[in-house]
Formats: C-alpha cells, structure tokens, sequence
C-alpha cells in the first residue's frame, strides 16, 4: 500500500458544524475576557488560573512531549512502550509485546506539555495484520496547559481478540494530533496476540 492511503489512515475524524477556536497565545489565554466566569472555569482546569511560565528547556521546540504509552491490564503490572527519546521511539517499533488474546485491557499515555496551550488533542492509531487494516482508533485526550507535571489520560476499556484466527503479529502506526492539525508525533510499533502471557 502507498504512505499516501496510510496517511488518509491517520486523518482525524471531522465532526460535522465543529470549528476549532483561532489558535491563542499563552498570554492571550491568560487575558481571555477576565470577567466570563464559565471561561474563568475553563482556562483553570488548563492551569492557567495562576501565573503561568511557559515551562520546558529553551532547547526542546516540542509542545507534547509523550513520555510512555502503557498497557493496563487488572491484575498485571502494566506493559509500557517507552517513547521519551528518538532512541526509546526506534526501539519500540523492533521489540514487539505481548497481548493475551481475550484479555480485557486500557491503553493509557503519559504526556507533557510545554511551552504553551495544546488545544483538542487527539490520539490516532492504525492496527495491521499482514498489511491489512484490521482497527482503527481514536480517542480524544483533551485541551492542556504547559506545566512542570506530567498528565495521564486513560483510554477506553478494550478486548484483545481471540481464537486461532487472531493470534499473530500486528503492526501499529499511531500519532498524537491536534484541532490545529499539528502532528506532535508519530511512530510505529508491533504486538503478538498469543493464546497466553
């Protein structure tokens, strides 16, 4: 298949009537019709209710910096997919885990933001078996403030698939989006379905 029908994969669903806000600066936020409380309430669960630096080293350009993608699983220590280094990021596509086919399990990311205000982000991802496009996901993460901290954000509950037909290898490409279209990352990385841990 051609990188031109993956991309097209990876585009982020459109909702009809929805038009994401004009892009702001930290400062603009902060200033943001002071006196609107509903507003207020939001620009808070932001962080941006106090005075806000625009945290992250001078030499890191990036907005979103994803620290791990992790598999949660009750009963298990969680499956983590390091992806805080271009190094981490080349090793999880070359070091596939493993799955449990039937297992009920959560995908969570831990991430952080820098600099300034990431508005409607949005994780993609496209699951392969043999080339064929077997699932497609995405889930909204939300709008964040830069802060010091990192943030989590669970993804909904899942099943592994099951049965001789679904085990196997499976290839991932996924990225983090945002309403600006602005691709924060993108990497790809490879699981097995096996009949057991």
């Amino acid at each position: 298949m051609s990188d031109h029908h993956e991309e097209d994969d990876l585009a982020p669903t459109q909702t009809t009537g929805y038009k994401p806000g004009e892009k702001k600066s930290l400062q603009e936020y902060q200033t943001l019709d002071a006196q609107d409380e509903s507003l207020n309430k939001w620009k808070e669960s932001l962080g941006l209710n106090k005075s806000v630096v625009a945290t992250g080293p001078q030499d890191d350009s990036r907005r979103v910096v994803v620290e791990h993608i992790a598999l949660e699983v009750e009963g298990r220590p969680d499956v983590l997919v390091d992806l805080s280094t271009p190094n981490a990021i080349e090793q999880a596509k070359s070091q596939p885990f493993t799955i449990k086919e039937g297992v009920e399990y959560r995908m969570k990311v831990k991430f952080r933001v820098q600099h300034d205000v990431v508005s409607g982000l949005k994780f993609l991802q496209v699951v392969k078996r043999k080339g064929i496009r077997v699932d497609k996901t995405e889930e909204m993460i939300g709008s964040y403030g830069p802060s010091a901290d990192s943030y989590e954000k669970k993804f909904q509950p899942e099943e592994a698939p099951s049965g001789m037909l679904a085990r196997g290898h499976y290839e991932a490409k996924s990225k983090f989006v945002d309403d600006d279209n602005v691709c924060h990352m993108e990497w790809t990385w490879s699981f097995d379905i096996k009949k057991d841990w």
